[in-house]
């Protein structure tokens, strides 16, 4: 048996199985070592992993584990609890871009993009990453995320940027006041989450002009801050939910653009599942 995981900062999803006819689909807390101590990863594993598990541990032989913040050293404390918990599984960590690749590219060459929580972009050759343009997080970076897209709504809404109605509808819907909102920013832990979790607010309004224009706005920033710095122009392709819910303001901000655009995924644990049970050399 082979345990493939595709972790964001919200929510891992885990294929497992020991062919492609075979292989189930669990979910549980996202696993971030950047943010997590090994602590809570070994939580997660063991209350929320294992008890959805239908084989036995010992019969997994590798994991390949594709998640956001798994950068050296970072990587060292997810290894040893997926270590100590599949004895004899063969571990291999790679970073959640590496995965969003090889899901939207195969082994074809492309530019593979992230927009989920958070977002993330890179040259891929068909085999490796080979640019990079660094994310930098929700506060300095991730244009185009929902964190981002949260961020700048919020303050778009509170600072009058926005139409009045849409302030009034925010504050009543999620009864957040605005020392609220700046503790939860400021203060709480995951704030990327809590930013995020306005993006459904955002869709459902998202055909208001000033909202679409807002929406252009982000996805452009996005483009022109990260995409539009490589060197070469492949086909563009994107996993997450924010680029599957906005697909088409991301079309038409690529188009501004003219940049050719691939294909567009929500989750990329199937196509993950697919290229390690079909065309990887591992």
């Amino acid at each position: 048996m082979i345990l493939i995981a595709d972790s964001g900062s919200t929510k891992t999803d885990w294929c497992y199985g020991t062919e492609i006819a075979n292989c189930k689909i669990v979910q549980t807390e996202g696993i971030n070592p950047f943010h997590q101590p090994e602590e809570k990863i070994q939580s997660i594993i063991y209350n929320e992993l294992l008890p959805q598990l239908e084989t036995p541990i010992q019969r997994c032989t590798a994991i390949y584990f594709y998640g956001a913040g798994c950068l050296p050293p970072k990587t060292e404390s997810i290894t040893r609890v997926l270590q100590n918990t599949f004895p004899e599984a063969d571990i291999f960590i790679e970073t959640d871009l590496l995965g969003a690749a090889r899901a939207l590219c195969k082994n074809e060459a492309g530019i593979a993009c992230i927009l989920g929580t958070g977002s993330n972009s890179c040259l891929y050759d068909g085999k490796t990453i080979i640019q990079n343009i660094p994310p930098l997080g929700y506060i300095l970076g991730d244009e185009g995320s929902g964190a981002y897209l949260g961020k700048r709504f919020i303050s778009d809404c509170l600072k009058g940027q926005l139409p009045e109605i849409l302030r009034d509808g925010l504050q009543e819907k999620f009864d957040l006041t605005i020392p609220e909102i700046l503790d939860k920013v400021y203060r709480q832990p995951q704030a990327n989450r809590f930013l995020a979790s306005f993006t459904p607010y955002i869709y459902e309004h998202r055909r208001m002009t000033q909202v679409h224009a807002f929406l252009l706005d982000c996805f452009g920033e996005f483009f022109r801050r990260n995409v539009l710095m490589y060197p070469q122009i492949f086909p563009v392709s994107f996993v997450g939910s924010i680029a599957w819910y906005f697909h088409e303001e991301l079309e038409e901000s690529a188009h501004s653009f003219n940049i050719p655009l691939g294909i567009f995924i929500k989750n990329p644990i199937d196509e993950l599942t697919r290229y390690h049970f079909q065309l990887s050399e591992y």
